[in-house]
């Protein structure tokens, strides 16, 4: 059975991608930093936190990168597409104005249709 298996892995186009022994992205790059502050933020969801009085689980963290200064938001584990960008609005944009550039990692809270880049 070892021997049947590796003959179809030496077969599989798909599994010689995944067994590359070079990377095909090349080098990973800082990513560039303006020279001013909230123009380049990160964000990133702490989720399964204990229920708060007004039943609130998880905190949205906004981060400048410049400054690194932080914006920790309570909101529900359950917020969704339209939600998020309002709490990003009301205590983001409201106070430091529409960011350049947005990074963030792709979270299972991103997978249920809140975008990760923009």
């Amino acid at each position: 059975m070892h021997s049947d298996v590796d003959r179809f892995c030496e077969r599989c186009v798909t599994c010689k991608k995944a067994k590359l022994k070079v990377s095909p992205q090349g080098v990973y790059l800082p990513l560039p930093i303006h020279d001013s502050p909230w123009t380049d933020i990160s964000m990133d969801f702490v989720l399964g936190l204990p229920r708060t009085k007004t039943g609130r689980d998880s905190i949205f963290v906004v981060v400048d990168r410049f400054s690194k200064m932080a914006h920790f938001i309570a909101c529900h584990k359950t917020n969704d597409v339209v939600n998020v960008p309002n709490l990003f609005l009301r205590d983001i944009v409201r106070l430091h104005g529409i960011p350049h550039s947005i990074v963030s990692d792709r979270d299972v809270v991103h997978l249920h249709g809140i975008p990760h880049s923009v």
